[in-house]
C-alpha cells in the first residue's frame, strides 16, 4: 500500500512538473494536460522499472534502464498526441522528458568539483553521460518503434 501511494504520489508531481515546465515553455494551452500526461507516464515507467529491478541490477544501472524506457514512452506517447492534437511532437517530447533529466547528478558532479573530490566528480559524470545516452537511445528506439507503426499502418 505505502510503494502505491509513493508511485501515485511521484507520477502526479511528475505530471505537475511537465505541466509547469510547459508553461514555462509557452506551449499551447490545449496541450498543457496532454504533456503533463506523458510526463507522469515517463516518470511512471523510471519508477516501476526501479522497484522492479532493485533486487536483481545496481542502483546506478536501475537508474540507466528506467531512463532509457522513460524516453521510450515520451517517443511513442508523444507521437500519439502530436497526431491527435496536429501539433509537433516536440510540444510533448520537451516537456515530458523534464522528470529524467539527470539534474541531480550533474549538481553533484560540480558539488564534488568545488569541494575537491575528483574521483566522485568524475564517477557522476559518467553517470550523467550515460543517462544522457540512454535517454537519447529510448528517443531513437521510439522513432523506429513509429516508423514501424507507421509502415504496418499503410500496409
Amino acid at each position: 500500500m505505502i510503494i502505491l501511494r509513493h508511485l501515485v504520489i511521484q507520477t502526479l508531481l511528475a505530471y505537475v512538473g511537465s505541466f509547469a515546465f510547459g508553461i514555462i515553455l509557452n506551449i499551447p494551452r490545449r496541450t498543457l494536460h496532454r504533456a503533463g500526461i506523458v510526463g507522469g507516464a515517463s516518470w511512471l515507467v523510471y519508477e516501476l522499472v526501479d522497484l522492479g529491478t532493485q533486487h536483481i541490477m545496481a542502483r546506478n544501472w536501475r537508474i540507466v534502464l528506467g531512463s532509457f524506457l522513460g524516453a521510450v514512452v515520451i517517443g511513442v506517447v508523444s507521437l500519439t498526441m502530436s497526431r491527435a492534437q496536429k501539433v509537433p511532437m516536440l510540444i510533448y517530447n520537451i516537456p515530458g522528458i523534464f522528470p529524467l533529466v539527470p539534474g541531480g547528478q550533474a549538481y553533484q558532479v560540480v558539488r564534488n568539483l568545488v569541494v575537491g573530490n575528483q574521483a566522485i566528480a568524475r564517477q557522476n559524470f559518467e553517470l550523467v553521460v550515460i543517462i544522457v545516452a540512454a535517454l537519447a537511445t529510448g528517443f531513437w528506439l521510439a522513432e523506429l518503434i513509429n516508423r514501424l507503426r507507421g509502415m504496418i499502418r499503410l500496409a
